[in-house]
């Protein structure tokens, strides 16, 4: 009988914590954001509703749709979102009072690292520690590091394209595909770790990504270093829009799901990944290696004297480098290729740009020969406009006080944020804005966009890697589209699920 009750009080206590506690709270309307039109029926009481959309894979869809309606649309109990162009200014913009969300504290592991700290003094302090190797004045540091990565790129591309063809001659079909899209992860990673870690990882010359994962008792095993990484960015973007059940909902998921039960797994094996490189790198520094990389940045200042950083920090510093380093260029280098494809007339302005200022046997673009191309950098844009490689809302944190976004006082601790594949889809700002139009870009009309292009973020939590991320898609894509001959069929799709090419075929070899 008393377990019988016992259950009966388990349930009201449930029921009422869940249902009733939040109905109450959206009747109440302590911050007043009940104005706000819901994204779903269910979006002002609970997170789940947003986790659902994310989880589909249609949330920047479904926020989209929702403000072509209204420029403000609640996500969540505590979240609103934005979708015309004042707004980035009062979210992202340097003088905002806004500060990162709890989003990333629950992202976070045992120490922040650059794009997760949510202390404003701290972050500046990272930010000093790592913006000047970051920055433009630098970027012939890691150019040549670029180069190698780039010409291994081309060797096997070379190795898998057909022999130069005659005029009006096509190639078979088997030889008429190539997965574009691991090809150029492979190199973001190779790269990155190259640059970060003054690591050679070997895959652009093998065409796998195995990589060693550590565990914390020092057992090693070989994982795919893709499979991981992807793996832990579905899972934690997936689950995390409900801060205070962030980690309740991982063991569920552990739980009830197969599917998430593995990607777990693998996040695990990620983090192994980003062990083995931090031990590895720091392994050589204490057997006194000189080494030109990022990695150097977190042990010193620019004077040698040590930063003095804990072990953990330095491991997070590490996971972001790899991941977000690596992942978010390839997107954009992967989308850029898929979109000039699909537009034979702009990849032919784009070619014909880059053979007016590359030699014949030029196999790798030298950046300082393409870095001020007009017409590369707008198709660049253009595709990250369209296809932003991260499109979901970076949120943000008013302060306690409140801060005004869009003219409306917007409570303390309240989350606001704004997805950049909404933004880049305002017809205010990029008229006809699902038309491919690298030529927007252009001139002066092309510099008043700039505001408003948040692929990279905005203000002073934006990307910090803009700038290696722009060297490895400029230098990578020219070097490709001078070589490499690249034809859609009349069936031209991306394969089904990964995104691949068809249609990759090698031009006269120069």
């Amino acid at each position: 009988m008393l377990g019988f009750l016992f259950s009966i009080l388990t349930l009201v206590l449930t029921f009422t914590y869940f249902v009733v506690v939040p109905l109450i709270e959206y009747f109440r309307d302590p911050k007043g954001l009940r104005k706000y039109p819901n994204l779903t029926l269910l979006s002002g009481i609970s997170d789940l509703p947003f986790i659902y959309e994310a989880h589909k894979g249609f949330r920047s869809h479904a926020l989209l749709k929702a403000h072509e309606k209204h420029p403000v649309v609640r996500i969540g109990p505590n979240a609103l979102s934005y979708g015309v162009k004042e707004a980035v200014k009062d979210i992202y913009g340097h003088n905002t009072k806004c500060g990162k969300d709890l989003m990333y504290q629950e992202l976070a592991g045992s120490h922040f690292h650059l794009a997760d700290v949510i202390d404003k003094p701290d972050h500046a302090r990272k930010r000093k520690m790592l913006s000047s190797a970051y920055a433009i004045k630098n970027l012939e540091n890691w150019e040549h590091k670029v180069a190698d990565m780039t010409a291994r790129m081309i060797r096997a591309f070379d190795a898998r394209c057909t022999s130069p063809l005659k005029q009006g001659e096509r190639p078979a079909d088997q030889d008429l595909s190539v997965d574009y899209r691991m090809w150029s992860n492979l190199f973001t990673v190779c790269a990155i770790a190259n640059i970060g870690l003054s690591e050679d990882l070997g895959f652009l010359d093998r065409g796998d990504d195995l990589v060693t994962s550590e565990a914390a008792d020092g057992t090693t095993k070989k994982v795919h270093f893709r499979e991981c990484l992807h793996a832990t960015a579905w899972a934690q973007s997936n689950l995390v829009w409900s801060y205070d059940w962030y980690q309740a909902l991982i063991k569920l998921s552990k739980l009830v799901s197969p599917t998430y039960r593995q990607k777990w797994k693998l996040n695990q094996d990620w983090d192994g990944i980003v062990r083995n490189r931090a031990t590895t790198r720091f392994k050589r520094y204490e057997a006194g290696e000189k080494l030109d990389d990022f990695f150097t940045a977190i042990l010193q200042d620019k004077s040698g004297v040590p930063n003095n950083l804990e072990w953990g920090e330095m491991v997070a510093e590490v996971s972001i480098m790899m991941n977000a380093g690596s992942d978010t260029t390839a997107i954009a280098i992967n989308n850029a290729m898929y979109l000039l494809l699909k537009h034979p007339a702009q990849l032919k302005r784009l070619r014909e740009e880059l053979d007016g200022v590359l030699e014949d046997d030029e196999v790798v673009a030298p950046y300082d020969k393409v870095k001020q191309l007009p017409f590369l950098r707008a198709c660049l844009d253009e595709s990250m406009r369209l296809l932003p490689p991260t499109t979901f809302g970076l949120p943000r944190r008013t302060p306690p006080e409140g801060a005004p976004v869009l003219g409306d006082y917007i409570a303390g601790d309240t989350s606001v944020s704004m997805s950049s594949y909404v933004a880049h889809r305002d017809p205010s700002v990029f008229p006809d804005p699902e038309t491919y139009n690298p030529e927007r870009w252009l001139g002066e009309e092309g510099k008043e966009l700039q505001p408003y292009f948040i692929a990279f973020s905005a203000g002073a939590r934006g990307c910090i890697g803009r700038n290696i991320s722009y060297l490895e898609q400029m230098v990578l894509l020219a070097s490709l589209l001078h070589r490499v001959g690249a034809y859609k069929t009349g069936e031209f799709q991306p394969i089904a699920g990964s995104d691949a090419f068809e249609s990759v075929e090698e031009k006269e070899r120069r």
